[in-house]
């Protein structure tokens, strides 16, 4: 399914495109194919909202004339009544419509009768009250990767206590939809070189500490939304953000960590499967940090997770996903696997599918990350363990500790 390294360009109208109750849901219509995401473990429902930001002391990098940064993020959060809230969509409408033409073109298979998913969030559900706030976690997508594609592990932070807040870092990202149905696609090259990897990194920094910001200007009680919509009751005062941690996916994962290395609000970080690209491996963190990998990626082949190792003084530890690939830490996964058992997809482009997803059950593979996951950052934001982290466990035989 279509990732990232896109070569589309430009922007895209939407008209150019052919209580506790539960959040209100649509089921599935006869003769189609509904993809679903994992239901999240923890104890608390969620709710949904997204905000357009705009920064205005930055001009955007990737755009000719340059425009000021524009960005969007979601925000997902715990919550106790999403009465009459309608379950927010994977990806909004006019970024769903082109997705999916990417992915039917990318799979060899019409996809005019299938669903994508719909979240277990509440649109604009009221953000739970605590007397000091939830911790905070930042999340940063792969190279050309919408935020979206990590919403199974986002949604189950947040379903634990966290507020989670997703950056798309347009222009680098290969569908990033405004408010309107605004599309602003990837401008990166085909074929990206050092120079273009370390471009993007530099402005994720600045897009995540920028973020970071601004979330400080919400907690206070300020709406930053350039639109100025409406923000979710409660949500000012319930973000802690003296307990911020932060992960990501492939390069968002480097991002994580260049971000730590220049932010010392960011108390703790996590790697799913990304090289180190920036001077972080060479200086290193004194915060604690994890590094998760697939089967066929690690210190052993990897120099700059090497180095990166070498140099974190702080609580480390190395965990690697057996018969898993770079993606298996996606929604790619588990949705790549509904797709092949749904629909006609060529042999070629199933064990093309397989390299990147690998071989294991994505229901597995999705459970053993987000329970790493929550114990890693309940550990380090919370100061509560459950010796997850000590051992191999039982519960999770695909996890190997990388000594």
């Amino acid at each position: 399914m279509a990732q990232a390294e896109g070569s589309v360009q430009g922007s895209v109208p939407r008209a150019a495109l052919t209580a506790r109750t539960k959040p209100t849901a649509v089921g599935p219509r006869k003769g189609r194919v509904q993809l679903t995401l994992p239901v999240p473990t923890g104890p608390w429902r969620i709710g949904n909202t997204s905000l357009h930001l705009i920064d205005h002391s930055r001009r955007d990098p990737w755009t000719s004339p340059s425009a000021p940064r524009e960005l969007m993020i979601s925000m997902w959060y715990p919550t106790s009544n999403t009465h009459g809230c309608r379950r927010a969509p994977w990806l909004p409408p006019a970024a769903t419509e082109l997705y999916r033409q990417q992915v039917g073109t990318e799979l060899q298979t019409p996809l005019g009768n299938v669903d994508f998913p719909v979240t277990h969030a509440g649109l604009g559900a009221p953000v739970e009250a605590r007397l000091q706030g939830h911790p905070v976690v930042l999340f940063s997508p792969g190279y050309g990767a919408m935020r979206e594609l990590c919403t199974a592990l986002v949604e189950d932070l947040a379903s634990h206590g966290y507020l989670v807040v997703t950056i798309d870092h347009t222009h680098e990202a290969s569908i990033v939809e405004f408010p309107g149905g605004r599309l602003e696609l990837s401008r990166q090259p085909a074929h990206q070189t050092d120079d273009d990897i370390a471009t993007a990194l530099r402005v994720r920094q600045d897009d995540t500490r920028f973020v970071l910001n601004e979330l400080a200007l919400m907690n206070a009680g300020r709406n930053p939304d350039a639109e100025r919509r409406r923000l979710p009751h409660g949500l000012r005062g319930s973000l802690d953000l003296s307990r911020i941690g932060m992960f990501g996916h492939s390069l968002g994962g480097d991002t994580a960590a260049e971000t730590m290395a220049e932010d010392r609000r960011i108390l703790a970080g996590v790697d799913l499967d990304g090289s180190i690209n920036g001077t972080v491996a060479a200086t290193g963190l004194d915060r604690p940090f994890l590094l998760m990998s697939n089967a066929d990626h690690g210190r052993h082949n990897d120099p700059s997770w090497a180095e990166f190792w070498s140099h974190l003084r702080g609580w480390r530890l190395n965990l690697r996903l057996r018969r898993s690939g770079h993606h298996t830490y996606t929604d790619l996964s588990p949705l790549a696997q509904q797709l092949e058992k749904a629909l006609p997809i060529p042999p070629e482009v199933v064990a093309a599918l397989t390299t990147r997803i690998g071989t294991i059950n994505a229901d597995r593979a999705v459970a053993a990350e987000r329970a790493y996951l929550s114990a890693f950052f309940d550990l380090h934001l919370r100061d509560q363990g459950d010796h997850l982290l000590s051992r191999p466990s039982p519960r999770y035989p695909d996890i190997e500790f990388v000594r």
